[in-house]
């Protein structure tokens, strides 16, 4: 095997390797109110926030398939069924797919999380009113506890995702108007949907003391509790991996090799360093794109430009955020398109970068049928295929062997915590709307 006598020293200098990092404590992460967790629980499993009163926040990121909905790119209104069954509604048919891969929820509450989304849209920044930088207008981001709150401002105002499309219901016609904040705009409107239920209305009460004493509740609020349960239910530190971290255990040898490999001559802790296997940052490697693209509506280009989106900096084009790998094998597909349903193809792809682009077989996402939308265009230019190229730059990579394969996958599985898929409070049997739970 190529590197073998490296690899064979690295094993054996191991624990002593200086790329692997310190064990996952306490400190790193906020402290969670359990009661405004479990009033979170609810609402993040009841289709009352979306404005056809069919999605839930669970429907896109459900502990099935690893907090993700196990589909290449997502289908939120429109659609029925669950994961990679979900199918476009014939009788409300989705004007497009979700353009972007569900992201997995893990250790979201870890300090160290200043950073959301692909493109990084939503970011922590304390010279901000609000201390939260956004799309938005910096007033429409105070009262949110913070980014992890802020970012369900973003799914309940989608057409595609949870609102709806114009005409449908109200939410989704306010937002088509652009009425998004005060008296009957968006976030209103749901929050009075929460409020019209007694159960909700006892429960912040109980959990808020100014609501108790008579202040509205209000969407800030139903975020704030949804945080909270995505903060205790997915805190995820468990694995085979942590309790070598913690020198409770040891790895199987195959899995010590590919973690020798990951740290070493592969170059993957290069980017996915830290505790949780992510430096935050922005790279352009050359994933394929597949899908609508993250365009306006009237545009039909189908590019996703990634960090450029949000920076407008030519530098950043087709970059994207190096996702945590906390959970990694349970979190199919990959890459912010989803190209890879299957994790030893991506790894494989995407240890070459740009060379593997070129190969790149579009039978390796999983999309579930859509009529008349186009998800290869971008596959099908080679203009649009040389700048993706050309972003990623000239970095050279041989090619991985089926062993040195099979070693990085071997350690990517310990990375697996086994509570993964319960989660803390697991999923609740009913809501408080009474509209069917997403199991």
């Amino acid at each position: 095997m190529r590197y073998a006598l490296l690899v064979a020293l690295l094993v054996l200098a191991l624990p002593a390797l200086a790329g692997p990092p310190g064990p996952v404590t306490d400190d790193m992460f906020r402290p969670v109110d359990r009661r405004e967790a479990e009033l979170g629980q609810l609402l993040f499993y009841d289709p009352i926030l979306s404005g056809n009163r069919e999605v839930s926040c669970a429907t896109c990121h459900h502990p099935r398939f690893g907090t993700s909905d196990g589909l290449s790119l997502g289908i939120g209104d429109g659609g029925k069924g669950l994961g990679p069954d979900r199918v476009a509604d014939p009788d409300n048919l989705p004007e497009e797919r979700i353009p972007r891969n569900a992201p997995a929820l893990f250790n979201l509450g870890a300090h160290e999380f200043t950073v959301l989304f692909h493109d990084g849209r939503i970011e922590a920044d304390p010279a901000r009113k609000s201390g939260i930088r956004t799309p938005l207008e910096d007033d429409m981001t105070v009262g949110f506890d913070g980014i992890l709150s802020a970012q369900t401002m973003f799914p309940v105002l989608s057409p595609d995702e949870m609102a709806g499309h114009y005409s449908e219901n109200e939410i989704a016609q306010a937002v088509r108007q652009g009425r998004l904040t005060g008296e009957g705009g968006a976030w209103d409107l749901i929050s009075a949907r929460v409020r019209a239920i007694p159960d909700y209305e006892a429960r912040f009460a109980a959990v808020y003391p100014d609501i108790a004493a008579g202040r509205p509740l209000g969407f800030t609020d139903i975020s704030n509790a949804i945080a909270a349960f995505m903060e205790l239910e997915w805190r995820s530190d468990a694995s085979p991996f942590d309790a070598y971290l913690r020198g409770e255990g040891d790895l199987p040898p195959l899995a010590r090799e590919g973690m020798a490999l990951f740290y070493g001559d592969a170059g993957c802790g290069t980017c996915h360093s830290g505790p949780f296997l992510t430096d935050h940052r922005f790279h352009a490697m050359a994933a394929p794109q597949i899908g609508p693209g993250k365009v306006a509506r009237f545009e039909s280009d189908h590019r996703d430009m990634g960090r450029m989106e949000v920076t407008g900096r030519p530098e950043d084009a087709f970059a994207f955020r190096t996702p945590s790998l906390r959970n990694i094998a349970l979190t199919a597909p990959y890459g912010h398109a989803g190209g890879h349903s299957q994790l030893g193809a991506f790894v494989r792809d995407h240890a070459e970068g740009a060379a593997a682009l070129s190969r790149y077989n579009p039978e390796n996402a999983l999309l579930p049928d859509l009529a008349g939308v186009e998800d290869l265009a971008i596959l099908n230019s080679p203009e649009e295929m040389q700048a993706i190229t050309d972003a990623a730059g000239t970095r050279t990579q041989e090619p991985l062997s089926d062993a040195e394969l099979a070693a990085i996958l071997a350690f990517l599985d310990t990375l697996t915590d086994p509570n993964a898929e319960t989660g803390v409070l697991g999923i609740p049997d009913a809501v408080p709307s009474g509209l069917p739970v997403t199991r």
